[in-house]
């Protein structure tokens, strides 16, 4: 039996000095939505694709910014 979908909604702190901005792009490029997913996919244990409130551009810090992820990870309490 599948479990249901959860959806959750997190808010995300970064330095992104080392980043070019928020949103995956093609090639060898280091972004904090590709960095983000695979440390999310890694605790769920499947692929985790994050939605963004907003977004920031090459080398730009967030304090506080809203995404939501969808999942069907179970996770012992």
């Amino acid at each position: 039996m599948l479990s249901p979908v959860q959806r959750y909604a997190v808010g995300v702190e970064y330095d992104g000095s080392r980043y070019h901005g928020w949103q995956s792009q093609p090639g060898d490029v280091s972004c904090v939505q590709e960095s983000v997913e695979m440390a999310l996919g890694r605790v769920a244990n499947h692929p985790v694709s994050v939605i963004c409130a907003g977004r920031t551009d090459s080398g730009v810090h967030a304090s506080y910014q809203v995404i939501h992820f969808d999942t069907t990870a179970v996770r012992a309490e």
